[in-house]
């Protein structure tokens, strides 16, 4: 329902916005869920058995626009690249239809606006989001120079959790669940990263980019496997430092499972699969996040 009204906003947009809103991926929802997830876990977590829905709504606002900017700065950073891969060959400055000066004005604009939304909730906020941006620029340079890209981009992914427990929290000081709420959105972002970046393997392997494709080859199941299981043990820790309920730890195994099943269908040669698979994961966010509210009430 998500992907079906975003798209709707896209396509019945004006073909002059159209061009920014393909640039901020907003026909693509499942990057801003993947992204704001971790960060909806610490901020329920903080806020014991009464979520503040400001911060909620505002957490959600922002991821738009933080994203919307990573994706603006990406892709004027590989327009080259876009342009020899058949799935993002058509993106708004690979072909041409928006200048890098003007994708990175976007950029700009989204990453400002997206701090004047967080300071709504508290100063603090704000700051641990400005403090990410320079890791957000960086990244799409990764692919090039390091070996294993999806492992900055994890660590920069799960920033959201450090945004979310301040936004509930207004403190600069975390607890060590936060950490394991961290470990978790980390180790899971290298499983659905590695998942997405199968799609393009064959393409990547031509042009020089780096991957956790090209990284793990045959071995990636395997390799998704032990992440599962950390992924799912962080979270799991982070609940056990807050004395959670029964009902918290119940919900992250059954979430365990179901990121452990897709793990087991998804055909990692095949496009269509890999992409399905990929906008699946967000379920596994949504179930722990389920998890995060129930453990508070049992």
């Amino acid at each position: 329902m998500l992907h079906k009204i975003s798209t709707d906003v896209v396509t019945k947009s004006p073909t002059s916005v159209r061009a920014y809103l393909l640039l901020m991926r907003l026909d693509r929802p499942t990057g801003y869920v993947l992204y704001l997830l971790p960060g909806l876990w610490a901020a329920v977590l903080a806020s014991g058995r009464r979520p503040d829905l400001l911060a909620l709504v505002v957490l959600a606002v922002a991821a738009v626009l933080v994203r919307g900017a990573a994706c603006a700065v990406n892709d004027a950073v590989d327009r080259d690249v876009d342009a020899r891969v058949a799935r993002t060959v058509t993106r708004p400055v690979a072909s041409g239809t928006i200048s890098v000066g003007n994708a990175l004005l976007f950029a700009a604009a989204q990453a400002v606006v997206a701090l004047l939304v967080l300071a709504v909730v508290n100063v603090e906020t704000v700051l641990v989001a400005a403090a990410s941006y320079p890791l957000i620029v960086a990244y799409p340079f990764m692919k090039r120079v390091f070996f294993w890209p999806s492992a900055f981009l994890a660590l920069v992914m799960s920033v959201y959790v450090l945004i979310g427990w301040t936004a509930a929290t207004g403190s600069l000081h975390y607890p060590l669940a936060v950490y394991g709420l961290y470990a978790g959105a980390a180790f899971w972002t290298l499983i659905h990263d590695a998942i997405y970046s199968h799609q393009d393997k064959e393409y990547d392997r031509d042009i020089g980019v780096k991957s956790s494709a090209l990284l793990f080859g045959k071995a990636t199941k395997a390799w998704l496997a032990v992440f599962v299981a950390l992924s799912v043990g962080g979270v799991w820790w982070a609940g056990s430092r807050m004395s959670m309920g029964w009902a918290f730890y119940l919900i992250v195994v059954i979430a365990g499972i179901f990121l452990s099943s897709l793990l087991v269908r998804v055909d990692l040669d095949d496009p269509t699969s890999c992409w399905n698979a990929f906008v699946a994961n967000t379920y596994y966010g949504w179930i722990l996040l389920a998890g995060v509210l129930a453990g508070q009430f049992t």
